[in-house]
């Protein structure tokens, strides 16, 4: 089964949805807002996709702005990371896709999909 984590609003989010939808794929999405993924999930996925914890920030974001996490990330450890990511969707990004036992992040999601 696949999940796509995203944001109705984020024109990628729809893109991927599109691209989904075209190639006839079943897929449950999930609104990275309301259903903010949990840290256990976070951390999970981060370790299945092999990424740097950094390519889970929305680096683009407002709040991550607000929170002037470009200085402050780089000196987090993955708990803190995870955490704090628990803490509000809009610091993630997006869209997520979990295909089987793959893991998709942001622009990623639209190249696997694209292939």
């Amino acid at each position: 089964m696949n999940i796509l984590i995203g944001y109705k609003k984020c024109s990628t989010c729809r893109d991927v949805e599109k691209l989904l939808e075209q190639k006839n794929w079943d897929y449950t999405f999930r609104s990275i807002v309301e259903d903010t993924p949990t840290k256990k999930e976070l951390k999970q996925w981060h370790q299945a996709s092999g990424l740097p914890i950094g390519r889970f920030f929305n680096t683009s974001g407002i709040l991550y702005r607000e929170m002037n996490l470009k200085d402050k990330r780089p000196h987090m450890r993955d708990e803190e990371a995870y955490a704090l990511l628990a803490t509000d969707g809009m610091l993630i990004k997006r869209p997520i896709l979990l295909h089987d036992d793959e893991i998709y992040v942001g622009p990623d999601v639209k190249k696997f999909l694209s292939k």
